[in-house]
């Protein structure tokens, strides 16, 4: 039993699987408490997974009271809080009941005012940012008097509500998001995401409505939302609202800020109307290169990139091809590489960008030469150089192969 706390004390998922597998007891104490607390404390996701397929009880009571999943919730792990309240379906209702007030007590008090108030103590607190790396967004650890809690339980609450089937008010998931306002924070991420999956109209003019707000982040947070609503989801009435980028084009004439500009285009280039891209082309020369970085995606064509592009729209993606910001370069390669268009300058165009300083917009170069079945993707792809080992395989370095297999075929038919 002693490996068994080694092994989730040093954060190896693989060796705990592999203990308990030969018979360790998943519920293991250490210092007095499962082993699970230990993990949940560390905020370590993969042993709490691999403990709870092993069988352990994420409601094992404890003595004081708590359980590991109120320990989680109290902490703020979001993650950690999803698995453990999954790991036993139906969740026992009053389990879920505390858990639910556990999450709202501590988003509406606040990470640091709940944290002072459980500890007793005024002094310093020690804040942290800690990054998801998988998955992008962000939180704030804090930790006073040896307690330590993340500010996600926003996300907690959002998340479970929407699993176990709560309509919360969309004015309550707006405030919620807004009092994390950042768009990589978890909690602003999750109501996005919730939100963005109400693929019903009134959810829909909401939105659309908080366009009209004074405050930026309303609107930021608002053209995000439509994003998500636009782009549908396959697993619940497709995609309703895929036509309707349109809507949104005389919000995007008048807006001044560019961060919520540049979200409110993403969300329209995923409509065809050919005011978006007039819309989009008089951004041109916009100064944040984030509202430039849209144009590209802006432009009408068909689905099979060939036509319905203009050649003075093409000769602006041309431009931005030589863009000063390596965002909006990238942007404009990447466009490049999906138009199927028989221009020389395009092929040109690519071949100039797989010298670009940029490896990410190198490989999109070279693999989009490849696609185009130019030659000279051959030559380039050497221009690539080496990939950082720890990155995961890019599907894109097969291009260049895929287009020499396609001309042996062609050679031999």
């Amino acid at each position: 039993m002693e490996r068994l706390v080694e092994a989730v004390r040093r954060s190896d998922p693989d060796e705990v699987r592999a203990l308990l597998e030969d018979g360790a007891d998943p519920d293991t104490l250490a210092d007095g408490l499962p082993v699970l607390c230990l993990a949940v404390a560390a905020y370590d996701t993969p042993v709490v997974e691999a403990l709870l397929e092993g069988g352990a009880d994420a409601l094992h009571p404890l003595p004081d009271g708590s359980t590991p999943l109120t320990r989680a919730v109290d902490g703020g792990a979001h993650l950690l809080t999803h698995a453990l309240a999954t790991s036993r379906i139906p969740l026992p209702a009053p389990a879920r009941a505390d858990m639910l007030a556990r999450a709202r007590r501590w988003a509406e008090a606040g990470a640091e005012a709940e944290l002072r108030r459980i500890t007793g103590l005024t002094g310093p607190i020690e804040r942290i940012r800690v990054v998801d790396d998988e998955i992008g967004w962000w939180c704030e650890q804090l930790t006073l008097g040896g307690t330590t809690v993340r500010d996600e339980h926003g996300a907690i609450l959002t998340s479970m509500e929407q699993g176990y089937g709560i309509r919360t008010p969309f004015d309550e998931l707006v405030d919620r998001a807004l009092a994390h306002p950042d768009r990589d924070h978890v909690v602003w991420s999750d109501v996005v995401s919730t939100l963005g999956r109400r693929l019903d109209e009134e959810t829909w003019q909401w939105t659309r409505d908080l366009l009209n707000h004074p405050d930026r982040l309303h609107r930021l947070l608002a053209a995000e939302i439509l994003l998500f609503l636009i782009l549908g989801d396959p697993l619940k009435g497709g995609d309703p609202f895929w036509e309707r980028g349109r809507e949104l084009v005389p919000w995007a004439e008048q807006e001044e800020d560019p961060e919520v500009l540049a979200a409110l285009l993403n969300a329209m280039t995923h409509d065809s109307a050919p005011e978006i891209e007039a819309v989009g082309l008089s951004h041109l020369t916009h100064p944040d290169p984030r509202v430039r970085a849209q144009v590209p995606d802006t432009l009408e064509r068909s689905e099979d990139g060939r036509s319905q592009v203009r050649p003075e729209s093409l000769a602006m993606v041309l431009t931005l091809a030589g863009d000063e910001d390596p965002g909006v370069r990238e942007a404009a390669c990447r466009w490049l590489g999906h138009y199927r268009g028989s221009e020389p300058e395009v092929g040109d165009t690519l071949v100039a960008l797989t010298r670009d300083e940029r490896q990410e917009i190198r490989i999109d170069a070279v693999s989009g030469l490849a696609y185009r079945d130019d030659p000279r993707c051959v030559e380039a792809e050497h221009r690539i150089g080496p990939r950082d080992p720890d990155q995961p395989f890019d599907e894109r370095l097969m291009d260049v192969w895929r287009y020499q297999r396609r001309r042996e075929d062609a050679d031999g038919s």
